[in-house]
């Protein structure tokens, strides 16, 4: 198996597009991905429209992602139409998964034993959770009812997961370790970070450009954080990838204290 690289996500659910649910799951999983040494190249979120999630999961599928997260619709109800929307844009029906079938019910069940649940066993709407893509294999959930899906589709690793934080998290850390293991390898995230005594970008920006093209495979930016008496601007730069680049990240790190530091301006190295 390559090495992962390239990661995309769709996110599902007209209530983040309407702003009633604060969207947490992208933020956590280009975390995830970045302190793996891989990059998210694009987010997209999409409202609970069968054609729109399908129509987003098909062109995703041609940009050839290395993996491919969708989160949210997978429940019971009738907008949750994520894995219908998965094999329409991947050109292949969804049928009944034998395992996903028992997972659910084990699962209302479990919630049921423990009075959560007032019902345990199966109903056509929980059984439409265990309809999955021709090819794709259940991920368990141990949090909650919906499991997740993992469906290869030539380049791309499809991974569909539950919209509730909980359960997406509960299902990549879990279910997904040896598959993330595989597929990232060793590689990791690498940071650096300069605090300038400065509160304008524009004297700094002949060293940034200098630095920016001379290394091409660091990202480098600056935040400003504070002004007034005391500015301070942060200057990151960071880099993904195995231990063997961060000898690369450190020399251009050095070239840009050195190159702030012959502007005039103080410089410290934030750890």
């Amino acid at each position: 198996m390559r090495k992962a690289e390239k990661v995309e996500i769709i996110i599902v659910g007209n209530e983040i597009l309407t702003g009633d649910i604060l969207d947490t799951n992208t933020n956590w999983l280009c975390r995830l991905v970045h302190g793996r040494g891989g990059c998210v190249t694009r987010v997209t979120v999409v409202p609970d429209l069968l054609e729109v999630v399908s129509e987003a999961v098909r062109e995703a599928v041609s940009r050839k992602p290395d993996i491919l997260f969708t989160s949210g619709g997978l429940g019971p109800t009738s907008d949750d139409l994520t894995l219908q929307a998965v094999a329409l844009g991947t050109d292949r029906e969804v049928a009944l998964h034998d395992q996903a079938l028992e997972m659910v019910r084990e699962q209302y069940d479990f919630f049921f034993e423990q009075g959560i649940m007032q019902q345990g066993g199966l109903n056509p709407a929980r059984q439409k959770m265990a309809c999955l893509p021709l090819g794709g294999e259940p991920l368990e959930n141990s949090v909650g009812t919906a499991p997740g899906v993992f469906l290869q589709v030539e380049h791309t690793a499809i991974i569909s997961v539950p919209g509730v934080p909980s359960e997406l998290k509960g299902i990549v850390e879990h279910s997904l370790q040896a598959f993330l293991d595989q597929a990232f390898g060793e590689g990791k995230a690498m940071l650096r970070c300069a605090v300038v005594m400065c509160n304008d970008e524009s004297v700094l920006e002949p060293v940034l450009i200098r630095i920016v093209e001379k290394y091409p495979e660091i990202y480098t930016k600056s935040l400003a954080t504070t002004l007034g008496e005391n500015p301070e601007m942060n200057i990151i730069m960071s880099i993904s990838g195995t231990g063997e680049r961060e000898e690369l990240l450190e020399k251009a790190f050095q070239e840009l204290c050195d190159g702030i530091g012959g502007l005039g301006f103080s410089v410290r190295i934030k750890t």
